[in-house]
């Protein structure tokens, strides 16, 4: 029986982690098979306040690790295959633990890119394939590169890269975009934007130590091309990693755990969400911190309120 458990070890779970330590609610969380998130493919970070000269992501994630690790958190390696929600305690069980209970848990599993599985694409992450446009788009400055997609996230994509690019190559499988029609509209006013229509991506070529171009099959003729790039951006939509749930708590068509607004609260109480878990607008790893901030807090108080009604009990009861 723990009092609190978090799942996930990127910058939301390892925030939760460092507040609910601190507020000796002894946390224990739980790492999965890709401890770190997201942010452990990532080469150099920029843009997370602190680190004025930047920082590598495997390495911010390990700096957070072991700060919550200082104040009291427990971690222990497993994968969650069922949870039950319908009543308190919590029940989780854990491959490596058998079932475990919490009072309060925080589901900080995050979001996973949707990858093209092809040759290429995998040993390149940080070497020039890239999940985040904000994330990454300033290594790009004065360099062409491509963004394979065609929904809003793709425009947008495109759009942010011409601030740096030299030039920016959509491209699409389909000979119509996904996109709204203001979307397309911006991204087809854009001088810097190229369009190659009717291409399915094949392989990620490098030279073995950065990217130098993508080849794709042209749907038309079967034929094959080479569109030479300094990177590959991958726009086509991200997984929240919430199928474990399988239903135990309440989430959007695409799988997107609901959160009340301006809070982490679920439509379980004591249950709480932060990250890209339900964060399908921002991704970013400060965004995620912040609500790995406000869930501890979400948690504290709920675990704080129910000691308030058990001493008020105990009272009633003539208890001392």
């Amino acid at each position: 029986m723990y009092k609190t458990i978090i799942l996930g070890t990127g910058p939301a779970g390892l925030t939760a982690a460092i507040y609910l330590a601190r507020a000796n609610l002894e946390p224990l969380v739980l790492e999965g098979p890709e401890p770190g998130g997201q942010l452990t493919l990532t080469t150099d970070v920029e843009n997370y306040p602190g680190f004025s000269e930047g920082i590598m992501g495997p390495e911010l994630m390990e700096v957070m690790r072991k700060q919550a690790k200082r104040f009291g958190a427990h971690f222990e390696r497993g994968w969650v295959k069922s949870v039950d929600f319908s009543e308190r305690p919590f029940k989780l069980n854990v491959d490596t633990l058998g079932e475990i209970q919490a009072g309060a848990v925080i589901l900080s599993t995050g979001a996973s890119a949707r990858m093209l599985k092809i040759p290429g694409e995998k040993k390149n992450l940080g070497r020039g394939v890239s999940t985040c446009a904000t994330c990454d788009g300033f290594f790009f400055r004065n360099k062409k590169v491509i963004v394979v997609g065609g929904g809003d996230s793709a425009m947008e994509e495109a759009n942010f890269l011409t601030r740096f690019a030299s030039e920016v190559r959509l491209i699409h499988r389909r000979s119509e975009l996904r996109a709204s029609r203001i979307m397309q509209e911006r991204a087809e006013e854009n001088e810097k934007i190229f369009w190659s229509y009717n291409r399915t991506p094949v392989e990620v070529l490098s030279d073995g130590k950065k990217v130098t171009g993508l080849k794709v099959k042209n749907n038309e003729t079967d034929e094959e091309e080479v569109f030479e790039a300094d990177g590959v951006f991958l726009a086509i939509g991200h997984i929240p990693n919430t199928r474990f749930l399988e239903n135990a708590i309440d989430t959007d068509e695409d799988g997107f755990i609901k959160v009340e607004p301006g809070t982490t609260n679920t439509n379980i109480p004591g249950v709480f969400a932060s990250g890209d878990v339900q964060d399908r607008k921002y991704r970013q790893a400060v965004t995620a911190a912040g609500t790995g901030c406000m869930a501890a807090m979400d948690a504290e108080k709920f675990i704080e309120g129910e000691r308030i009604i058990d001493w008020s009990q105990n009272l009633s009861e003539g208890q001392t």
